[in-house]
């Protein structure tokens, strides 16, 4: 018999009863009735119960004095449970071993959190001893679905052509649209290496060196604060690239391998391919964003023409003034919501530094509310038309410049589906959103800028960029969403050198910044490059909404604190002054403002 084990604990069944069983693991539950003692014996696959009886003195004095959390090693009787101790939920339910011999492989200090029962502990304590936190249940099961999705998509993408590359860690510094981390260099004093924000320009440069069909689950590193679907530091991609393909081609790919995930880790229904494409400027005017959930059926609609000349004079004036008004409707609202459901919807869209939310309420075909009495019938049926009212609907109003109104009527939208209770929560919901702007103005560098990838393709290619206005070309580029959360953003690349010094020259970025920031690249691209493009979706975001869960860092082994602390090996650090010295390196730090103190 193994020195450790004879089964794992999920593995011994009842046609086992009668058999010499010898299980290690950690104590998860104790219970003493008396004269037996009951240990739950846990191990990475499941949970075993053990019996100590008071007859065998010595291990039963054992098991009453082992803390929880200790390692154990048992071995003793399979025996079959009474039928009213069977527990229908554990694999090994039916059965129990009645333990015969138990050593201490390691005794457990007293725990700053319990590992058994589903309590909430604060973040610190369950970081700094996320060990501890990595065996209970929950957690635990969401690491293992990650690797287990991990392992499907690896298998998905080989079954259709693609080689698994490693890209290097160590890189320069390029302008992704986030920091990056930097790493000092020993040998050349004063220039850096930065971890890469993706492997962008080594899987293009992969297709130019004629690999064709290129995989990798990608670590990246940004230097970017924490969110409740982003961690800080780092995550993980599936990282991928083709040649000689169009937009159409990278879709057919990744669709499979999203929907079939998705149909392998979870009852819910899902999307089947092709997934909708939705254009970047419908989807900021139908949803109020670009990343639409769209299990919310609720669709946002302009209806400028409507209050334009008409009786309600704050909207009228404001569009005189270049403003829009876009309207989100509450389907049944109307006839089956108190007139406070409108008014508070209002006081939320101030709390959230908005200037209002106005609405008009229809029960039984009569328009009511403040709005409505200053709309004669003709703008009002105009406004039924527009956004397919009903006779007991609601409607919001969001008022101002484009931007803030399509903020507005997004947040709206999601508020009005969450209170009325539209989303379905037992699907998951994917489009693609195509034709993002090459381009968009910075309104604080007072500049061009690159709104996506710089390194897309511009749809009409050289020529547009020397014709357009450069705010009305397009890319090819797209993002893929699934219940509101962008999994990741990609493109058709620019694999001509012509188009990619142009499509920079309009950013304000002459030849030379081009070939001394991206030489590598440049160069290839002299050399032969075919068409190529791809995309990255996330693994992170991919693992939190199998396991259903709201924050990302319930599905990452070691996640950082949302300082960008690592409270378990505290990291950041200080560094040996020798260290320092050997990267030709000085600290200055910020000066702290002393704190003032109260005068008595």
């Amino acid at each position: 018999m193994h020195e450790y084990r004879s089964h794992n604990c999920s593995e011994i069944r009842s046609g086992q009863v009668g058999e010499i069983a010898r299980l290690s693991g950690w104590v998860h539950r104790k219970r003493d009735h008396g004269g037996l003692l009951f240990i739950d014996l846990r191990d990475h696959y499941g949970i075993t119960q053990c019996v100590f009886d008071s007859d065998f003195k010595e291990i039963f004095d054992i098991a009453e004095n082992v803390r929880a959390e200790s390692v154990i090693r048992v071995e003793g009787e399979v025996i079959k449970r009474d039928t009213v101790a069977v527990n229908s939920d554990l694999p090994t339910g039916d059965i129990e071993i009645l333990v015969k011999k138990v050593d201490v492989l390691n005794e457990a200090a007293e725990l700053p959190m319990p590992v058994f029962g589903d309590q909430e502990y604060p973040e610190d304590i369950r970081l700094k001893y996320r060990f501890l936190d990595l065996r209970r249940e929950r957690i635990h099961n969401n690491i293992v679905l990650r690797s287990d999705i991990i392992t499907s998509i690896r298998r998905r993408m080989i079954d259709q052509g693609f080689k698994e590359f490693q890209t290097p860690i160590l890189t320069a510094s390029s302008p992704e649209g986030a920091r990056d981390f930097l790493v000092p260099s020993r040998m050349h004093p004063g220039k850096f290496y930065a971890l890469p924000q993706a492997p962008q320009q080594f899987k293009q440069l992969l297709m130019i060196a004629g690999f064709d069909k290129y995989f990798q689950i990608a670590p990246c590193f940004r230097d970017e604060d924490a969110r409740a679907d982003r961690s800080p530091g780092e995550f993980y991609q599936l990282d991928m690239e083709m040649s000689y393909v169009t937009q159409d081609d990278v879709f057919a790919a990744i669709e499979p391998v999203m929907h079939g995930i998705f149909e392998e880790f979870s009852d819910k229904k899902v999307t089947p391919a092709p997934f909708p494409r939705i254009t970047f400027k419908d989807s900021m005017l139908k949803y109020g964003n670009d990343k639409p959930d769209l299990r919310n059926p609720i669709e946002i609609c302009d209806v400028s023409e409507v209050f334009d000349g008409s009786g309600f004079s704050i909207f009228a004036s404001a569009i005189k003034n270049g403003a829009v008004v876009r309207a989100i409707a509450a389907p049944e609202a109307g006839g089956r919501m108190p007139r406070s459901f409108f008014d508070k919807m209002n006081d939320w869209a101030r709390a959230e530094g908005f200037a209002g939310l106005g609405y008009i309420r229809f029960k039984d075909g009569e328009a009511m509310g403040p709005i409505a009495k200053n709309l004669n019938e003709k703008c009002i049926s105009k406004l039924k038309n527009i956004a397919s009212l009903g006779d007991n609907d609601g409607v919001f109003f969001a008022c101002g410049k484009v931007d803030e109104a399509s903020k507005l009527a997004g947040f709206a939208r999601t508020k009005v589906g969450e209170d009325l209770q539209l989303i379905s929560k037992d699907e998951f919901k994917f489009c693609w959103i195509v034709d993002f702007p090459m381009y968009e103005y910075d309104e604080v560098e007072k500049k061009l800028d690159f709104s996506h990838n710089p390194f897309s393709m511009p749809q009409g290619g050289l020529e547009a960029l020397n014709t357009m206005d450069p705010k009305d070309i397009l890319g090819y580029q797209y993002d893929i969403v699934c219940n509101g959360i962008e999994l990741s953003s990609g493109a058709i690349r620019n694999h001509v050198p012509e188009i990619m010094y142009k499509a920079f020259e309009l950013a304000g970025h002459g030849p030379e910044v081009v070939e001394e920031r991206f030489s590598g690249m440049l160069n290839a691209l002299k050399y032969g490059a075919p068409p190529h493009g791809g995309i990255a979706p996330g693994i992170d975001r991919i693992v939190m909404l199998l396991a259903n869960e709201p924050n990302i860092r319930e599905v990452i082994l070691f996640p950082m604190n949302q300082k960008a602390e690592d409270l378990m090996m505290k990291a950041p650090s200080e560094v040996e002054t020798k260290q320092l010295r050997e990267l030709h390196l000085l600290t200055v730090l910020p000066k702290i403002k002393p704190e003032l103190k109260p005068k008595d």
